[in-house]
């Protein structure tokens, strides 16, 4: 069996395997840190929910990547320390993020995320690694999901140029 047969865990992981984790990761700990952030200028307390979902979709994924990493003898990246929870009534008007400004920023980086997962498995010769970002995929496009139907039902949703094909008169 050649170098890449057998476990796919004893397999070496290639550059592009490697910067993917590593970035994942960079990301992982940035979302962590901004989500508590917005979690503390959040008032809806659905979308509060939603983001402590998000939250510990990250944690566990971050235990997932820096295993790799280690096991592999990357060195982590620095991690994003943890922020304190803050009360809403605390943050000054102007300087407080509103429930529609987080739902929206929590969407795209969920989009980004789906499209860095897809880019991740195809680059993937580890069918380990290609799986994991499977699941990755897989609670993003739910958590994206949820915040879609939450978007919608709090009238959040900006909505592009919409077409209307109007048969003619």
């Amino acid at each position: 069996m050649g170098i890449l047969g057998g476990n796919p865990k004893d397999e070496p992981l290639h550059y592009g395997e490697v910067f993917s984790v590593w970035s994942s990761l960079v990301a992982d700990y940035g979302m962590i840190s901004g989500y508590q952030t917005f979690y503390n200028h959040a008032g809806d307390e659905d979308l509060k929910k939603i983001i402590e979902d998000i939250i510990e979709t990250c944690r566990e994924e971050v235990k997932q990547l820096e295993k790799i990493l280690k096991t592999n003898g990357i060195a982590l990246p620095p991690a994003s320390p943890e922020r304190p929870v803050a009360r809403l009534e605390d943050i000054p008007p102007g300087a407080k993020f509103n429930d529609p400004e987080i739902s929206a920023a929590l969407t795209a980086d969920i989009s980004a995320g789906l499209v860095a997962c897809s880019q991740a498995m195809g680059i993937s010769t580890r069918e380990d690694i290609a799986l994991m970002y499977g699941q990755f995929h897989t609670a993003k496009a739910l958590l994206g999901g949820k915040l879609l139907r939450l978007n919608k039902n709090k009238g959040w949703l900006v909505p592009p140029p919409l077409h209307v094909d109007y048969p003619e008169k």
